[in-house]
């Protein structure tokens, strides 16, 4: 048997600037989505789970929780840019151009914009990647700035790997 080796991200040393990664999986938001991340984040504005209320806006329907919206678009981005990442330093320049509503599917891509080896930690590079997310009718919904550690080759933590090994030698004695 032979075992393949799954994704394990970008590191550092694979990223250039200019470099643009088209995230692979789009999301389409729920009410439940939309519901439980505001209230999750106790966020009392009744235009996100008030139907009536939202209604009565210019938008005559709830308006997805913006914060709902950073969190899913860098979710997306993990897989491409930041699967490696030892911290993030920041988001910046945050906009939201056109409103996200219950039922819209979600799509992001990021950019390279710089990078940097780390002047106080040699196993990672610093990067700023530019993300921007748009809906199934190509609007710009969310764009931003985030800039990352991320490590190079050969300093991340293992992911499982180790554990896979193990698991594997024992293969036999779980069968049983």
């Amino acid at each position: 048997m032979t075992v393949k080796k799954g994704w394990n991200g970008r590191f550092y040393e694979d990223m250039e600037i200019g470099d643009i990664y088209p995230h692979p999986l789009g999301r389409t938001v729920t009410k439940t989505d939309n519901i439980w991340f505001t209230l999750l984040t106790q966020n009392t504005n009744p235009i996100h789970f008030d139907d009536v209320y939202s209604e009565q806006t210019e938008f005559g329907q709830p308006l997805v929780d913006s914060t709902f919206t950073l969190a899913l678009v860098t979710g997306q981005s993990v897989t491409d840019i930041s699967q490696n990442v030892m911290a993030n330093l920041g988001w910046d320049e945050v906009r939201l151009p056109n409103a996200v509503f219950e039922g819209d599917t979600i799509y992001s891509y990021s950019e390279i914009l710089e990078k940097r080896d780390s002047k106080s930690r040699p196993n990672v590079g610093i990067v700023r990647a530019e993300t921007i997310g748009y809906n199934q009718h190509a609007k710009v919904v969310i764009k931003y700035k985030r800039t990352f550690m991320v490590y190079k080759r050969n300093h991340a933590p293992d992911q499982a790997n180790e554990l896979l090994t193990k698991v594997l030698k024992n293969k036999d004695t779980i069968k049983k």
